[in-house]
């Protein structure tokens, strides 16, 4: 029983391919990824990635920087991870990303205020003292009614902004059953 070399070679190549769509655009400059598309430009850090990107016509191949001989584990999970990391870039400026929370109060009525860079949670469980969580990126935060709304088109820093707004409503110490006043995700959409 014999392995030809081919199949070896094939087996411990490890790679990636995101297609890029028409009116993309993907650069690289130094050790960050840039994405330009309809909906405006995105970029990403790559510095401490160990992974090799080639932008060739209308693709993206992605490859582990290998400090021995054969593929990993870890370097097909960052291979992968990169992968995903790249089709959402693509997907943000193509279409951009929202995410929808919901402002439940049962006795204190809060109100929600986007101040800047922040959103102000006021009168949240009878406390005087705003609340602040912190803007992302270039997020667009509006109020409507009982909705926040986070829009932009890294899919990163709305995430990001939404968990902000969710985790400054958190109740310590208390029962979440029974408090149940908080701003909470319930709605992540493609498209803004």
């Amino acid at each position: 029983m014999s392995i030809s070399s081919e199949s070896v070679k094939e087996s411990t190549a490890l790679e990636a391919v995101v297609d890029v769509p028409d009116g993309v655009q993907i650069s690289i400059n130094g050790r960050t990824l840039e994405v330009k598309g309809p909906k405006g430009k995105v970029s990403k850090d790559l510095s401490k990635i160990h992974v090799d990107i080639r932008v060739e016509d209308s693709s993206v191949r992605i490859r582990p920087l290998l400090a021995r001989g054969k593929p990993r584990r870890k370097d097909k999970a960052i291979v992968n991870t990169m992968q995903s990391i790249v089709r959402n870039m693509i997907e943000g400026v193509l279409h951009g990303y929202t995410y929808k929370l919901k402002i439940v109060h049962a006795h204190f009525p809060i109100s929600v205020k986007v101040k800047g860079k922040q959103v102000l949670i006021e009168n949240f469980i009878g406390e005087r003292s705003p609340r602040v969580a912190e803007i992302v990126g270039e997020c667009k935060v509006s109020v409507e009614g009982e909705d926040v709304i986070v829009k932009g088109i890294s899919l990163e820093d709305v995430a990001q902004t939404a968990a902000n707004i969710e985790n400054a409503t958190r109740i310590k110490e208390k029962d979440i059953r029974v408090f149940l006043d908080g701003i909470y995700i319930y709605a992540k959409e493609k498209g803004m």
